[in-house]
């Protein structure tokens, strides 16, 4: 079944007459899209077995030229019905899906909504979806910088259960409350018996700005070592000029020490990130951001101090064509433990280059 499906969405990509243009004038509902990103990394600290540090899901391959992400997506859209299933391939799957049934590993979304009002923008959505969580996405030609964030890696990109959302007339508001099978979850974890919940508020008040606060709460453990997590993501985007612009974020999360515990790990992270668009082909963007997790709650270490740990990075982007870019960045960590394996040695930092080359359609 997969493999007609699959099929089918390619014939819609490479054989589009093949539904005649006045049915798709009439009805234009359907959208068939595709993208796909190459990279190569080299990492200074050389890993042997070329898979670097287990707290990244993205570009997370050493001196090897590889697919971070290739996604086929078919969308369907209508006044009260709307719908979405894509299937993915590459290095951020099989991170990223491990822990899911080997069945679900290559699905990125499966999710339809419905609308629930005649006069508002009214919509209840259920399925696998994107996260509501964070001001980066696993596609990269959408996001500021090459790699992603401490912030982006460990907390989720996607999410199974049920939304309702709302937004205003004007467009400025958004507002959608959330039922969810847990933290980055398709299938629930064995012996969870609960359910989590969130939220997300966006507001933008003009073009040039967007302010966004989304929250988890839930428990992702068994019942019989369940430990409840409250997540607050919080960021504000600004266009600051017409060529420059900025993103502040931050995120926080607290849990459960031990089962019914009124004492609680605290992990967080600050970022700032910026870019400047020199013209419509060439651009440079940078991140400044740290990662505070001493009590090991999202990356464990083993170490005194946990992850605490500073990074920072510089990439330039060029746009071959309006849907090929090529991408450049290099980054390093300073961590306030030796946590970065190199020569048989744990060392505080790390350095590596990544290239990208995107294209979508």
């Amino acid at each position: 079944m997969k493999k007609y499906i699959i099929n089918t969405l390619l014939l819609g990509i490479f054989f589009p007459k093949a539904q005649s243009s006045d049915s798709l004038k009439a009805e234009n509902k359907v959208t068939f899209s595709a993208y796909a990103e190459l990279f190569y990394t080299y990492d200074f600290n050389e890993p042997a077995n070329h898979r670097r540090q287990d707290f990244l899901y993205s570009y997370n391959r050493h001196n090897e030229l590889n697919l971070n992400l290739g996604l086929i997506k078919g969308s369907y859209q209508n006044d009260n019905l709307r719908a979405n299933l894509a299937f993915m391939a590459g290095t951020y799957a099989q991170d990223n899906m491990s822990a899911e049934q080997e069945a679900l590993r290559y699905v990125n979304e499966a999710n339809i909504g419905i609308k629930i009002s005649e006069t508002k923008n009214l919509w209840i959505d259920a399925g696998i979806m994107p996260s509501h969580i964070g001001w980066e996405s696993a596609i990269g030609k959408d996001n500021m910088n090459l790699t992603r964030s401490f912030a982006a890696e460990n907390s989720p990109y996607f999410e199974t259960g049920a939304k309702i959302s709302y937004t205003s007339d004007n467009g400025k508001w958004f507002l959608s409350g959330l039922i969810l099978n847990g933290w980055q979850r398709i299938a629930k974890t064995p012996g969870n018996q609960s359910l989590s919940f969130g939220h997300q508020l966006m507001y933008k008040p003009n073009e040039k700005i967007t302010l966004n606060s989304s929250s988890f709460v839930g428990n992702d453990q068994p019942k019989e070592e369940k430990k409840m997590r409250y997540f607050h993501d919080l960021y504000g985007n600004f266009q600051l000029t017409e060529q420059f612009s900025a993103l502040l974020g931050f995120d926080i999360g607290a849990e459960q020490k031990e089962k019914q515990s009124e004492s609680y790990n605290i992990w967080y992270s600050p970022n700032i990130l910026m870019k400047y668009q020199l013209n419509n082909k060439w651009a440079l963007a940078g991140r400044l951001e740290y990662y505070s997790d001493k009590n090991g709650v999202i990356i464990k270490t083993e170490t005194p101090n946990g992850f605490q740990t500073f990074g920072y990075s510089v990439n330039v982007d060029y746009a071959i064509l309006k849907n090929v870019v090529f991408r450049t960045e290099a980054r390093g960590f300073s961590s306030k433990d030796a946590i970065f394996m190199k020569n048989n040695e744990y060392r505080q930092g790390n350095f590596f280059i990544t290239t990208s080359l995107a294209a979508w359609f």
